[in-house]
């Protein structure tokens, strides 16, 4: 899952970042207001870590609730969880009136932080379910435990997390070029030839077909991906 780490304290938000690595989230900073309003305009996240006041690249003040309001005349989705040492009532209601699903306030522990994450990524994208079936296939959301009709099913790390990413989009088309931003972010130039991306999907396809799964995942040619549920043909 990719999240965005809107926060000025560079060793506070890198903390942050190394944290949520660990629990298999693809993070990109944003230090100010004018770097973290670009992103928000020109990609998708499942999850952003919002602070309220923050600097902008002429000296002054921004304000994370003007993203916040940027964000609803988007009409955007993104999941948004407020962090802020600001622990005002007023502060709180206003987020969470502009649309943020949550809020945390600093000083903060990283596990509940993480916590807080998946849960608005539960709700956002699985309607608040731990558990996605799909036919014999199912999905742990919160034990990362993948299991078939016959028994569990070794992923690896990407293999888990590209699952996981058709399972949000059941019966809609991804593209190549979704796949790798959503599960490599930034690390990957999407000028780049993304044949590993084959190598994945194979290697996922094969293993849910040896546990007894249905293979779901469909080439929709000329367009990307589908996985595919119930779907009438």
């Amino acid at each position: 899952m990719k999240l965005l780490v809107i926060e000025d304290q560079m060793e506070l938000s890198r903390s942050i970042c190394a944290y949520l690595k660990k629990d298999n989230f693809i993070c990109e900073p944003a230090y100010n207001f004018n770097d973290a309003m670009e992103r928000i305009q020109t990609k998708n996240y499942d999850c952003i870590l919002l602070d309220i006041s923050l600097p902008m690249t002429n000296g002054q003040m921004g304000n994370g609730l003007q993203i916040l309001n940027e964000l609803k005349e988007m009409g955007k989705v993104d999941g948004v969880l407020i962090i802020s040492a600001k622990n005002s009532l007023n502060d709180k209601l206003e987020g969470l009136n502009l649309g943020a699903d949550d809020y945390l306030s600093k000083p903060f522990h990283l596990p509940e932080l993480s916590a807080r994450i998946n849960a608005i990524i539960r709700r956002k994208s699985f309607e608040g379910k731990n558990k996605i079936m799909a036919g014999d296939l199912v999905i742990h959301l919160q034990d990362k435990i993948v299991k078939g009709k016959n028994g569990e099913i070794d992923l690896t790390r990407k293999e888990y997390e590209l699952l996981v990413y058709f399972a949000s989009n059941i019966n809609k088309v991804v593209t190549k070029e979704a796949i790798v931003e959503h599960l490599w972010g930034e690390q990957i130039d999407l000028n780049d030839n993304h044949d590993f991306i084959y190598t994945h999907l194979k290697n996922l396809r094969k293993k849910l077909v040896l546990a007894g799964c249905a293979d779901n995942i469909k080439v929709v040619y000329g367009m990307g991906y589908k996985f595919t549920v119930n779907e009438q043909p």
